[in-house]
C-alpha cells in the first residue's frame, strides 16, 4: 500500500513549489545544503503518486548508487513501485540505447567499453604508426594524448584548437595528434570499441539525427530530471535538451555556485543557458541551509557576492548560534602542521570524534608536512583523491580475462592476458591475434596457436580457462571464482605485495555475485568504479581523520572543517591568475570547501612561507585574496600559539645536522625526522632498511631509498 505524504508539513515553500510543479520545465537553483536531494525524492514520490507510471520517470545523476538511493528513499516514503524508476548516469542510459540502436552508428550492439587506462594502452600502441623522426622533440606521454583527444571530444573543439589553449608546448606536433585521433576512431571501429566519450557523444547523435529514437525515448520517459546539473558538459546539455524534445517536462537542478569541473569538461553556464532553451521554465531557488551555522553561511554568502557571474542567492539557516569563521597565520608549513595537530586534539578532549574533523587542500602534495605530523604523533587518518582501483595492473590483468569473453575481438585485453603467459611477448601476442581474426578462431582455441615453441606451454591452460568462461551457464560469481584460480600463481611470481593484491580480487566475488549476466557486471564496473578497495569492501572501517582533496570533498559535510594552504599561488594557484575563468572556478571551488563546514570553519595560511607560494612582490601576507576581500565582520583572525619546536621559526636561522656517508657509522637519523636532500629537497624519514640504507617521503619525489655512504642528507 502507498502512503500519503502531507508535503506541507516535510518541504518548506521552496521545495514544495519544486515538488508539486509535475508539468513543464523548471530550473531549481539548489545552493549547498538546501535539500536538493529531498526535493528531487519527494518529486518522484509526488510523480508516481499521482498515476505516473514509475517506468515512465527517468532521473539522472553523475553516480549510480546516488539515483539507487534516492529511489530506494522515495520507495520508503511513498510507494514501493518507485524503485522501478529508471535511474542512473548519462553513460548508463547511453550505454542501454545504444545496445538497442548501435547499427545505426555503425557499430555491433556486443561493443566493449574502453576504461581510461585501456583508452592509453590503445594509444601507445598507435603511436609508432605515426613515424616520429629520431632526434625529434619529446612527443607528449599517452596519458597527456588521452587528455587531448578526450577534452577535444567532450568540448567538440578541434584539436588544433584547442591545443593551442592548453598544450601550446606540442604546438609542433599537431598535424601527428590529430592524424593520432583519426587512427585512435578508426582501431576502435575495427575492434568494436567504444569509450566513455564515445557513450555519450553517440547517444546525442542518435537523438539528433534519428527522430524515431527520440521519439520512442520520449514515449518512453514522459517525465525527465537530472541531478547536479552544473557539472553537465555541453555534450550532455544537448542530451537533455533532445530528451524533454517532444513533452518539455524536464526539472534540471544543480548550483552554479559548486561548479568546479571544468578540467572534466564540465561547462558552468548550462545552467544560464537553460532557460533560453526552455522559455517557458519556471526558476525556483532553494535557498535555507539544513547544514551550517548562519555565521559559515555569511562567510560562504559574501565569498561568492564577488563572483563575476551567479544567480544571486543568499542561504539562510534558521539554526541559532555558531561562531565566526577562523582564519590562522600559522607562520610556516611546520606550524601549520602541528596547529591542526593540537587543534583537534583538544577538541577530542572535549568529547568529539576523530571522524568529525576534516582538512582540506586544493592540491594532494598541499597535506604532505601534515601527513609526517599526523604519523610521528600516531593519529590515523585517511586521504581521498586520485587512487583509481580499476587502473591497478592486477586488476586489469584480471578482468582482462572476463572482456574477452564478451567481444573476443578485442584486442588490448587480448594482448594482456597473452603477455601473461611464459615466452609470449608483444611480438608473438600481436601473431596469434592475427592468426585468430584470420581463422575466425573461437576464444576457446587460442591453445591451438600453430607457432608455439615447445617453451611457450601456457597457452593450453589459457585456452582452458576461456573455454569454461564461454559457457553459456556460467554466473559472473563462478567466472570471477574460475579466473582468480588461473591467475594467482601469475600473481604472486609478478608481484611481491602479492597477498594485498589477492585480498583485493577476493572482494570482486562478492561484487559479481550480484549480478547474473557477465557483461552487465563488466559494464557496471566500468561505468561506476570504485575509486578504493575500500569500496567495495566496508566493513572493518576504523574511526579515522578525513584528509581530501576539495574535488574529492565534493557531497560530504563534517562538523569541523579546516582549509590549509588558503594563500595566494596555493589555492588558488598560481596558474589560475593567467585566465580570469580559471580564477572564478577556483572561488567557487573555496565555496564548496567552506560549505562542507556543519559547526566550525577554519582556515589555515603559513604567512612566512609566501616567498615560495607566490613568488612577486606586493602581495601582503600571502593570505589568499579570496579571503582577504571579505568584510571584516564575517571572520575571525585569531593567534596560534603554538610553542616553537627544534625546527626553530621561519626566517630564524636553523640548527643542521648534516650527515655525510665517510663520515662515521651512525646517521644520526631517527623515524619522523624532517631532512633536506641536494637533489630532492625536503622530506620526512620513514624507515631504515638494514644497518646503511634509509627510506625518505619526499615532498616533491615520493619515496626514495638511499644508501647512507653515498648520499648528503641535512637533518633539519
Amino acid at each position: 500500500m502507498a502512503n500519503r505524504i502531507d508535503y506541507k508539513d516535510v518541504l518548506n515553500p521552496a521545495q514544495l513549489e519544486a515538488v508539486m510543479t509535475l508539468e513543464g520545465s523548471l530550473l531549481v537553483i539548489a545552493g549547498a545544503g538546501s535539500g536538493k536531494t529531498r526535493t528531487l525524492v519527494y518529486r518522484v514520490a509526488r510523480l508516481v503518486e499521482t498515476g505516473v507510471s514509475p517506468e515512465s520517470i527517468l532521473l539522472l545523476t553523475f553516480t549510480r548508487k546516488a539515483a539507487q538511493e534516492m529511489l530506494d528513499r522515495a520507495a520508503g516514503l511513498s510507494d514501493a513501485r518507485c524503485r522501478f524508476v529508471s535511474g542512473g548516469t548519462f553513460h548508463s542510459l547511453a550505454l542501454r540505447v545504444l545496445r538497442t540502436h548501435a547499427e545505426l552508428v555503425g557499430f555491433k550492439n556486443s561493443f566493449t567499453i574502453l576504461d581510461r587506462s585501456d583508452m592509453e594502452e590503445v594509444i601507445r600502441s598507435l603511436v609508432p604508426e605515426l613515424q616520429i623522426p629520431k632526434g625529434a622533440p619529446r612527443f607528449p606521454k599517452r596519458t597527456t594524448l588521452a587528455n587531448i583527444l578526450s577534452k577535444s571530444a567532450n568540448l567538440q573543439m578541434p584539436i588544433d584548437e584547442f591545443m593551442t589553449e592548453e598544450y601550446g608546448q606540442f604546438l609542433h606536433f599537431i598535424s601527428e595528434i590529430d592524424r593520432l585521433g583519426r587512427l585512435y576512431t578508426a582501431y576502435k571501429k575495427a575492434n568494436l570499441l567504444m569509450d566513455y566519450d564515445d557513450l555519450i557523444l553517440y547517444l546525442r547523435r542518435l537523438l539528433a539525427e534519428r527522430e524515431e529514437v527520440r521519439q520512442d525515448l520520449s514515449r518512453q520517459y514522459r517525465y525527465v530530471m537530472v541531478d547536479e546539473y552544473q557539472d553537465t558538459n555541453t555534450i550532455q546539455a544537448d542530451i537533455v535538451r533532445w530528451l524533454a524534445h517532444e513533452h518539455r517536462n524536464i526539472m534540471v537542478v544543480g548550483d552554479d555556485s559548486q561548479s568546479i569541473y571544468s578540467f572534466r569538461g564540465a561547462n558552468y553556464r548550462n545552467m544560464f543557458d537553460f532557460p533560453a532553451q526552455f522559455p517557458e521554465a519556471k526558476i525556483i531557488k532553494l535557498e535555507e541551509n539544513y547544514r551550517s551555522t548562519q555565521p559559515v553561511l555569511t562567510f560562504t554568502n559574501a565569498l561568492m557576492d564577488s563572483a563575476s557571474e551567479s544567480y544571486t542567492k543568499c542561504l539562510f539557516t534558521k539554526r541559532s548560534g555558531g561562531e565566526r569563521p577562523k582564519v590562522f597565520d600559522t607562520r610556516t608549513e611546520p606550524e601549520q602542521a602541528i596547529f591542526v595537530y593540537q587543534y583537534i586534539r583538544e577538541q577530542l578532549g572535549q568529547g568529539r570524534s576523530l571522524a568529525d574533523f576534516a582538512v582540506l587542500f586544493r592540491a594532494g602534495y598541499h597535506s604532505f608536512e601534515l601527513e609526517a605530523e599526523l604519523t610521528r604523533q600516531g593519529v590515523h587518518y585517511v586521504k581521498h583523491g586520485g587512487f583509481k582501483f580499476l587502473e591497478s595492473a592486477h586488476i586489469k590483468d584480471f578482468l582482462a580475462h572476463l572482456r574477452v569473453v564478451v567481444n573476443k575481438d578485442e584486442a588490448v585485453s587480448w594482448i594482456r592476458i597473452l603477455r601473461l603467459v611464459k615466452n609470449v611477448g608483444q611480438g608473438k601476442s600481436q601473431t596469434i591475434i592475427r592468426w585468430m581474426n584470420k581463422n575466425q578462431v573461437p576464444p576457446g582455441r587460442v591453445g591451438e596457436w600453430p607457432g608455439a615453441a615447445k617453451n611457450v606451454t601456457g597457452l593450453k591452460p589459457l585456452s582452458g580457462l576461456i573455454s569454461r568462461l564461454a559457457s553459456k551457464d556460467i554466473r559472473p560469481k563462478k567466472a570471477v571464482e574460475e579466473v582468480l584460480e588461473y591467475y594467482l600463481p601469475i600473481l604472486k611470481e609478478k608481484f611481491d605485495d602479492h597477498p594485498r593484491r589477492q585480498k583485493e580480487l577476493e572482494q570482486l566475488i562478492s561484487m559479481a555475485s550480484r549480478y547474473r549476466k557477465l557483461r552487465s557486471f563488466l559494464d557496471d564496473l566500468v561505468l561506476e568504479p570504485p575509486t578504493s578497495p575500500a569500496d567495495l569492501d566496508s566493513e572493518g572501517r576504523t574511526e579515522t581523520l578525513t584528509l581530501s582533496t576539495v574535488h574529492s570533498a565534493k557531497g560530504l559535510e563534517w562538523p569541523v572543517v579546516f582549509i590549509i594552504w588558503v594563500m595566494d599561488g596555493r589555492f588558488p594557484p598560481l596558474r589560475a591568475y593567467d585566465n580570469p575563468s580559471a580564477l572564478e572556478e577556483e572561488r567557487r571551488l573555496m565555496y564548496v570547501a567552506a560549505t562542507r563546514a556543519r559547526d566550525q570553519l577554519i582556515v589555515c595560511y603559513p604567512g612566512q612561507e609566501s616567498a615560495v607560494s607566490w613568488p612577486m612582490a606586493g602581495r601582503g601576507n600571502g593570505l589568499s585574496s579570496f579571503i582577504r576581500e571579505l568584510p571584516g565582520d564575517v571572520i575571525s583572525f585569531e593567534s596560534v600559539g603554538i610553542p616553537k619546536r627544534s625546527f626553530g621559526a621561519y626566517g630564524e636561522k636553523r640548527s643542521a645536522n648534516i650527515y655525510k656517508g665517510d663520515q662515521g657509522e651512525s646517521s644520526g637519523f631517527s623515524s619522523g625526522d624532517r631532512v633536506r636532500h641536494p637533489a630532492f629537497g625536503p622530506g620526512v624519514v620513514s624507515k631504515f632498511v638494514g644497518d646503511d640504507k634509509v627510506e625518505v617521503l619526499f615532498r616533491n619525489f615520493g619515496r626514495k631509498l638511499l644508501h647512507l655512504e653515498y648520499t648528503t642528507l641535512e637533518k633539519v
